[in-house]
């Protein structure tokens, strides 16, 4: 039986390798470090496919030296030992340290994460991590310390263009078909800048036609992917279109579409840390002032979900889903800081006016440091009218409330203390 189109094309060099030109383009970091022979321990986040496991192999076989693998769903803390002492029996002198490449490196617990801290350390082997989730939530601080963190982007439409032609051409099974590329908006929407993804859909669509030629059409993708919606995605059918179709049924207040896009991801396989993630996001971007205790709930159902698990991990999950469903909703916080950053992007480092600074030493004192600052709790209802923002920005508003019942309050506070519309 062949191998999946996926494995086949698997590139095996640099010059073979899809996308990422800013890590392995001519002149680019990651390139140097490898055509120099010597690499460091490194971590690459990014999407689902986008090449992280292609990436630490064609470096082993570039560098020539041995390639050890761990899975972090299937190994324990004995593995990660046994692993470390054969990268230790297997290396020369003055050779690159051993490759240790571990897969989704965020689901390794801390004690594991632990077991490889000495080796790291102390060059025994070099590691190479991928991770589909942020590694400073998921990597320990004294190993994420020790490597460098490269972040890998979805494939853009041009890379994904490059590997069907190179599929259709070049592939020995697919070569031998007569396929003919009509269309290719539906195939780039469902693959969703995820190469692996990509690879599955065009051999699934070619498979499903029995004759010559396959005539490959939006409508025909669309069709063959309706009638298997599972076939080309073992991780959860177009897990960033649901993961979207998730939070917006949450923004649009609609309880029965989030609960079923929740079901969708849950049925999926899908990480249980994403979802909570996720929630906690959406309870700050669009619940906001509007109920802060939103806020507070999806907190609590992410940390429900990591002590106990699945499967009772769907019911704080979907507890979290349905109130934000269900609250008010606000991005005026959201909105604010955004206004904010723009305007520091657009004014530079503006001075902190002296009254505000800080006074430890006589020196400052002197030079003008907190002089006439007003301590608010020395006044009538622990509020003073004084200027906080730099001299250049004085006046400036950058957050705006909306009209809901929570914010009401807070824009009739903000009015009575500065006297001034909000």
């Amino acid at each position: 039986m062949a191998a999946p189109l996926a494995e086949r094309l698997r590139p095996q060099t640099l010059d073979e390798y899809i996308g990422q030109k800013h890590l392995v383009g001519q002149g680019a970091v990651l390139r140097r470090m490898i055509d120099s022979g010597r690499i460091s321990s490194f971590i690459l986040w990014g999407p689902p496919g986008v090449g992280k496991t292609t990436l630490a192999q064609i470096i082993a076989n570039k560098l020539e030296t041995p390639f050890f693998t761990l899975s972090a769903v299937t190994s324990g803390v004995k593995d990660v030992r046994e692993v470390i002492e054969k990268a230790r029996q297997s290396r020369f002198f003055n050779q690159q340290s051993p490759i240790l490449f571990i897969d989704e490196i965020h689901r390794f617990s801390k004690s594991q994460q632990d077991s490889l801290l000495g080796a790291v350390e102390k060059g025994t082997v070099t590691l190479i991590g991928a991770t589909t989730e942020n590694p400073s939530f998921e990597v320990i601080r004294p190993l994420l310390s020790r490597c460098q963190l490269y972040v890998l982007k979805s494939l853009e439409q041009d890379d994904l263009l490059e590997l069907v032609h190179r599929a259709i051409t070049t592939d020995a099974i697919l070569k031998e078909r007569d396929i003919q590329l009509q269309e290719t908006g539906a195939l780039l929407r469902y693959s969703g800048g995820d190469a692996r993804k990509l690879l599955n859909i065009i051999e699934l669509v070619v498979e499903a036609e029995g004759n010559d030629p396959v005539v490959i059409t939006d409508a025909m993708v669309t069709e063959r992917l309706q009638q298997n919606p599972l076939a080309y995605d073992k991780d959860g059918e177009l897990h960033y279109d649901i993961i979207s179709a998730f939070i917006k049924s949450i923004r649009g207040s609609d309880p029965d579409a989030a609960l079923y896009w929740l079901a969708r991801m849950i049925e999926g396989g899908e990480d249980p840390a994403f979802i909570a993630r996720r929630l906690v996001i959406s309870a700050s971007e669009d619940i906001g002032l509007a109920n802060p205790n939103a806020l507070l709930l999806a907190n609590a159902a992410f940390d429900a979900v990591m002590k106990i698990g699945w499967p009772e991990g769907r019911i704080p999950l979907a507890e979290a889903t349905v109130y934000l469903a269900t609250s008010a909703k606000s991005n005026s916080a959201y909105m604010g800081i955004n206004k904010a950053l723009q305007v520091v992007q657009q004014t530079g480092n503006e001075p902190v006016p002296l009254h505000l600074r800080n006074a430890p030493t006589k020196l400052m004192e002197q030079l003008g440091y907190a002089k006439d600052y007003k301590y608010a709790h020395d006044y009538e209802g622990h509020f003073v009218e004084q200027q906080f923002l730099p001299d250049n920005l004085a006046g400036t508003r950058l957050w705006t409330p909306q009209p809901n019942p929570s914010e009401d309050k807070l824009k009739q506070r903000m009015e009575f203390l500065w006297k001034r519309k909000y």
